[in-house]
């Protein structure tokens, strides 16, 4: 569970106080993990002498934000218009600072088969994998091709949704009778779907956070990966979206037990995908450590990382002695060093 740290705001130097609304829940499948993260938040806000107002993000949400004036807004939104670059770019038009990544970072973060491309140019290692839109099945005979993706990728195949957090729609294929139903699972969250080769091995995260404001005659520090969390599910093949949010159904290892020289190299390859991607405050890089070559592959990028009671980022701030207050004071403080 997360626990607020006594006196966080003594560890730190802290801003003067800020009226911050902290946005929240939205249309996303992903709603009630927001509507918990930013119930966190504004408690650890509200510990840290902030003034706050909870806006739930709908048909009103400029008008809301224009009455509630704040000094910054502080995103809690998970999935959908808050992590596709929706809502950053309603804040940039109403020109107040917010937490979390620019439009352009989190249009390329949220869509995986963009920044699957990103990747493989770039050179950083993902898993092989082919692209399918919707239209391309009804108008161009795509599903004529699949035979040959498995054929090329191998079985089991990943697939999953383009544009989906917290592991919403993602199906296995073991076999290629399996794959026409695992993709029009994926085609009902999202008209782009990945098909994705399949690593067997650990499931690990590495947040990133940028460091904390420097003073005025300090030089600002570069962003600082945090300690690398593990997630062993206890019942299911893979993580999914219960395992990661039920209590009890995911053991986390923080800092993972790894062997030499994989924990650098998880950390040197999300801080790699924070940059290439242009995340700004604060994002999570989801990889894979595969078990037969022990080789890394980064699989996607959480620019909006959950802070409720089971979330991996609270999880490695933790392990590397940043309380939960404090996490939540150092991204609120990037609103101001975008």
């Amino acid at each position: 569970m997360i626990a607020a740290v006594a006196g966080a705001g003594e560890s730190r130097k802290q801003m003067e106080a800020k009226r911050v609304a902290v946005l929240q829940g939205g249309r996303s499948l992903e709603r009630g993990v927001s509507l918990r993260s930013g119930a966190q938040v504004q408690d650890a806000l509200q510990r840290l002498g902030h003034d706050t107002v909870t806006i739930d993000a709908g048909s009103e949400l400029v008008a809301k934000l224009r009455a509630a004036g704040p000094d910054a807004v502080f995103v809690a939104m998970h999935g959908g218009d808050g992590e596709d670059g929706t809502v950053q770019e309603l804040l940039e038009a109403v020109g107040v600072p917010y937490t979390g990544s620019g439009p352009a970072a989190c249009v390329q973060s949220s869509d995986k088969v963009l920044a699957k491309h990103l990747m493989r140019a770039a050179e950083i290692p993902t898993p092989d994998f082919h692209a399918f839109s919707e239209a391309s099945f009804k108008e161009l005979g795509g599903a004529a091709t699949l035979r040959d993706v498995g054929d090329r990728l191998g079985f089991p195949l990943v697939v999953k949704p383009a544009r989906q957090g917290s592991a919403l729609g993602v199906k296995f294929a073991r076999s290629a009778d399996e794959v026409p139903s695992a993709l029009v699972a994926a085609f009902s969250y999202d008209r782009n779907v990945l098909v994705e080769r399949y690593v067997k091995g650990r499931d690990l995260a590495v947040s990133v956070l940028d460091a904390a404001t420097a003073s005025d005659d300090e030089m600002e520090s570069p962003p600082t990966p945090l300690p690398v969390v593990e997630a062993v599910p206890r019942d299911e093949d893979f993580y999914d979206f219960e395992s990661r949010y039920e209590i009890g159904r995911t053991t986390f290892v923080c800092p993972a037990e790894l062997p030499e020289g994989v924990t650098e190299r998880a950390q040197e390859l999300a801080l790699e995908t924070y940059r290439l991607l242009g995340c700004h405050g604060v994002a999570r890089v989801d990889l894979m450590l595969d078990e037969g070559s022990g080789e890394l592959a980064v699989l996607e990028t959480n620019v909006v990382p959950g802070l409720t009671a089971t979330s991996l980022l609270p999880q490695a701030a933790d392990a590397a002695s940043i309380g939960f207050d404090e996490l939540v004071g150092r991204i609120l403080d990037s609103a101001f060093t975008r």
